[in-house]
């Protein structure tokens, strides 16, 4: 259960306490005042369905999924309506770099022959090749399976940008295909960080082996230098490693090529051993432009974005730097020295990292489950079969809608259509006013509903006539209530609700003030709804003790009430809007929902006291306009009362 849902859950058990104890309260007061019993057990019943918002479970689930809706259309897919709620809570976003941070359109741009570095241009379309080269870009060709054909491409993009540098060196993909049948492979694999292929050579077969730099070296034994091959000595694996982390360093994503030679057809596991190296090449994958506004407002919002990537750490703290995710390599760790620290030190340290490079999906598990032992509410994203555990334990895990497996979206809580960090921002700021929403609406509604208690209880308490019908309570906490509520769930939302911290999970719906204004506000509605029918007697000439009151003054005293009642209560709802700003600040008529859930209220309320039928009904009759003046002015109170107490608020600079 989210914490939406266990706080609910919650607030349903007290007021189901409360209402059971209101009923007998009530129930055994008049026994003593010895009062009509079946009067009193009708009021203790309709008090107690007052006093229980039964409106408020159909208005969360419709918040809820407009507010998914809404998502739908900033192409976030959410796929549990609680998942929302969460959203509202995290405070750590951990993201893939390539695609989510960057626009996921590689290019080459240099590549390396032992102690021979090219810069590849992007402006001409053919190259002369040296030997070295053509066997570099032909192991890279060979063991891809994207494909480039008259501008349109499939695959991935990084298979993709090898494919292309084919085709500018005249090397084209459908030519060694031809030429170079392939015979068996061994798929990429994210723990070795390889991908190979067995394809046909004139005088046998040739292994070729595409993928991390690092371990293509650990796994060869000679290199390919002038057209021979040569033992690969510690020396060159330097060379190799130190050309590697220049490339990283200028936020180029780094892979090896290596090749071996066979005279049959040998088995995947023996196709990565004593291979010749050949060359590397170096990729760019630019971030995209909105993300690093994306992260200023994450970061303004108390949210940390942390990067995850099976790239070089160079490469990744290059690219983390540009978009303002980290300032320094110290704030990196690799899959490695991850795994060289234990559970509780590395969730003790966890804080001090911002980049986690050449990871496996196993040590994403090992993130989230760190972040997550020191309180942090943590969404994951993914898009591989491997990412599946991660996303499970993740608060909210993310699939990519365009790269993502099929079961890596099955295990996700939200579906990212575009695989934009941006969105996930923009999805956190929906969650947040979702819920912030949802908590106006469950604080109007008590309010409300506290206004009747007081009315009712009070009025039997000191022994005075009752104030309001059971079928009046019953009308205003099923209708008046009701339609308010549901456009406060659907209010516009607060423009600064991003630059203020996550809200904690465990924090209450009564947290920072909402309880006291729920309770002044709800003592104020009472306070009122009573003197109008205070008001109503004293017309003519009866007081609260009076005795034999007659009955059409006592119906005229209810339906001052009865109208006050309402009436405040809808114009109240304009003031729960925020806590701190005022109704001008935010706009009057920001939220049009509302105005005519007002507008309808007073209608409905019009139509109860004026047609014939329905008046006798409620037992309730017309209003003059000197009445409906004092009503108005009555109505007015206690929306007056709370914005004075956001001044002050502001004034003692307190916020939400």
């Amino acid at each position: 259960m989210t914490p939406l849902q266990k706080r609910l859950e919650e607030l349903g058990k007290i007021l189901g306490f409360i209402a059971i104890g209101i009923c007998g309260l009530i129930f055994i007061i008049a026994l003593f005042q010895k009062r009509d019993l079946f009067e009193m057990f009708l009021t203790a019943i309709s008090l107690a369905v007052a006093a229980i918002p039964e409106g408020l479970a159909a208005i969360v689930a419709i918040v809820l999924a407009l507010g998914v809706t809404r998502m739908s259309k900033i192409n976030a897919i959410v796929k549990k309506l609680p998942a929302v709620e969460t959203l509202g809570s995290v405070n750590i976003i951990c993201s893939d770099k390539t695609g989510t941070l960057t626009q996921n359109k590689m290019t080459v741009v240099k590549h390396y022959i032992f102690n021979n570095l090219k810069d590849v241009s992007t402006t001409e379309t053919s190259f002369k090749v040296s030997k070295d080269e053509a066997e570099l870009i032909k192991s890279f060709v060979l063991c891809s399976d994207a494909t480039f054909e008259n501008g349109e491409s499939t695959g991935d993009p990084t298979e993709v940008a090898l494919v292309i540098l084919g085709d500018k060196y005249n090397l084209t993909r459908r030519d060694l295909n031809a030429k170079h049948k392939r015979v068996s492979e061994k798929p990429f694999d994210s723990d070795r960080k390889l991908m190979s292929t067995l394809n046909e050579e004139e005088n046998g077969y040739r292994v070729h082996t595409k993928g991390a730099i690092d371990n293509i070296l650990k796994i060869s034994t000679n290199a390919l230098v002038d057209g021979k091959v040569v033992p690969l000595t510690e020396e060159m694996k330097s060379n190799y490693l130190s050309i590697a982390e220049t490339m990283s360093d200028d936020a180029l994503r780094v892979l090896g090529a290596a090749f071996k030679d066979t005279k049959s057809v040998i088995a995947p596991e023996e196709m990565e051993k004593d291979l010749t190296v050949v060359g590397l090449v170096g990729m760019i994958d630019p971030p995209r432009l909105e993300v690093k506004d994306s992260i200023r407002e994450a970061k303004l919002a108390g949210i940390t974005a942390i990067m995850i990537t099976g790239d070089h750490k160079n490469t990744a703290v290059a690219i983390a730097k540009q978009l303002g995710i980290a300032d320094s390599i110290e704030q990196s760790l690799t899959g490695a020295e991850i795994d060289d620290l234990s559970d509780e030190e590395f969730s003790r340290r966890i804080n001090n990292y911002r980049v986690f490079a050449r990871v496996s999906p196993e040590h994403k598990v090992k993130i989230v489950k760190a972040y997550k032992a020191q309180g942090n509410i943590v969404s994951m994203t993914g898009d591989g079969v491997n990412d599946a555990p991660s996303l499970k334990y993740a608060d909210i895990g993310v699939a990519m809608g365009i790269t993502g497996t099929d079961v890596s979206k099955g295990a996700s809580d939200m579906i990212l259509t575009d695989d934009n960090f941006t969105t996930i921002v923009h999805a956190i700021e929906e969650g947040r006013n979702i819920y912030n929403n949802i908590k106006k609406a469950v604080i109007f509604l008590l309010s409300c509903n506290l206004g009747e208690v007081i009315t009712v209880f009070a009025s039997i308490l000191f022994f005075w006539p009752v104030p309001l019908l059971p079928t009046q309570i019953l009308w205003i906490n099923l209708i008046t209530d009701t339609l308010p509520a549901i456009a406060l769930g659907i209010d516009p939302g607060d423009k600064d609700v991003m630059k203020k911290k996550p809200r904690d999970p465990r924090e209450s719906f009564f947290a920072k003030g909402a309880g006291v204004r729920a309770i002044i506000g709800g003592t104020l509605i009472g306070i009122l709804t009573l003197a109008a029918f205070y008001f109503g007697l004293n017309e003519y000439g009866y007081s609260l003790h009076s005795k034999d009151i007659p009955e059409d003054v006592l119906t005229y005293a209810r339906t001052m009430s009865f109208v006050v009642l309402a009436a405040s209560q809808l114009f109240y709802s304009l003031t729960v809007r925020n806590s701190t700003k005022s109704i001008f600040q935010i706009g009057l008529f920001s939220n049009m929902y509302l105005i005519w859930a007002i507008i309808v209220g007073f209608i409905l309320q019009l139509g109860v006291i004026s047609i014939p039928f329905l008046a006798n009904a409620f037992n309730v009759h017309n209003l003059s306009l000197r009445d409906w003046g004092l009503v108005i002015v009555f109505a007015l109170v206690p929306l007056a009362m709370n914005e004075i107490i956001k001044v002050f608020m502001r004034a003692a600079g307190k916020d939400e």
